[in-house]
């Protein structure tokens, strides 16, 4: 299958190309930079430059693919403040790649996260793959790449939790958490840290995302999750181990300050299942969780 991938030099989009290819699917990787395109050409793939406000390049590179997967954000944007804007962008980008697949039948893969449930209120339980959400930023994305099941789209939904964890991963939210460590002194949590945030190995989220796109339902929300919920204590205290620093609650109203634009994140309680995932794509997580994987000490290089 030839598959275009949006975000493909990215932490997550690099190892979903490396188990495309491994795969013998022929990848074709959207790059904004020369660095990007000399990542994407190195590892084997062929490189699509432009960026996801190049919305005519990106109904090219689709119409021209059996599939697309989708895991381009700006990031960027929305550390600086402009979750909105970079939500909008991906709510356009899925329309244009959405409407250039229509009444193909091709497979169009995109991805969302559980931390939406968690803003939606959905607290008590774990979260599943059948909660769907009325709307708001990137749930309209979610929604709206659902919806092209009924124009001949074989669409499905990846969410991914926020703690996405490998040597891979160097702008995460790990790496960043250990950073703000680091300049504090001490390893943060909030409240009684009894919060629980999912998470999961990014080479086992390659795999689903490969098997997403061989395979998923179409209409279909998936949950890219291993480790159902970490308490956020239990995140802290590994980070301390590695750097020697003591742990320290943090008070709900300083969260913003010490934590910077994870402060609206950290007191979230996110468990989320992925029972129905495991079940419709015999995808089972291999790769260390989060918390071996902390011990393995390569974050703290």
């Amino acid at each position: 299958m030839r598959v275009f991938v949006t975000g493909a030099s990215g932490h997550i989009g690099s190892a979903v190309v490396a188990e495309l290819l491994g795969a013998d699917h022929q990848v074709v990787g959207l790059a904004r930079s020369v660095a990007s395109a000399a990542a994407l050409a190195a590892a084997g793939a062929e490189v699509h430059r432009g960026d996801l406000d190049d919305l005519d390049g990106l109904r090219q590179a689709a119409v021209s693919a059996d599939g697309v997967i989708h895991l381009a954000f700006k990031h960027e944007a929305m550390r600086s403040g402009d979750y909105s804007g970079a939500a909008d962008a991906d709510l356009r980008a899925i329309e244009v790649i959405g409407d250039a697949l229509g009444g193909s039948a091709k497979p169009f893969v995109v991805t969302s996260g559980t931390l939406m449930l968690a803003f939606a209120g959905i607290t008590g339980r774990s979260g599943t793959e059948q909660d769907v959400l009325a709307g708001g930023p990137r749930v309209d994305s979610e929604n709206a790449a659902v919806a092209l099941a009924k124009r001949g789209v074989r669409t499905s939904v990846v969410r991914l939790p926020p703690l996405v964890h490998s040597r891979r991963d160097r702008d995460g939210f790990v790496p960043n958490l250990i950073t703000i460590a680091r300049g504090k002194g001490f390893a943060g949590y909030v409240g009684d840290g009894s919060n629980r945030w999912p998470a999961v190995h990014t080479l086992d989220a390659a795999r689903l995302y490969r098997l997403a796109l061989e395979s998923a339902p179409a209409g279909s929300r998936l949950h890219g999750v291993a480790d159902e919920g970490v308490p956020f204590r239990a995140l802290a205290e590994a980070i301390s181990r590695r750097l020697n620093l003591p742990v320290v609650a943090v008070d709900s109203e300083e969260a913003g300050e010490h934590f910077g634009f994870l402060g609206a994140l950290v007191s979230l309680d996110n468990p989320t299942s992925s029972a129905l995932t495991r079940r419709w794509l015999a995808w089972e997580p291999t790769h260390p969780g989060l918390i071996e994987d902390l011990g393995e000490g390569h974050y703290f290089g």
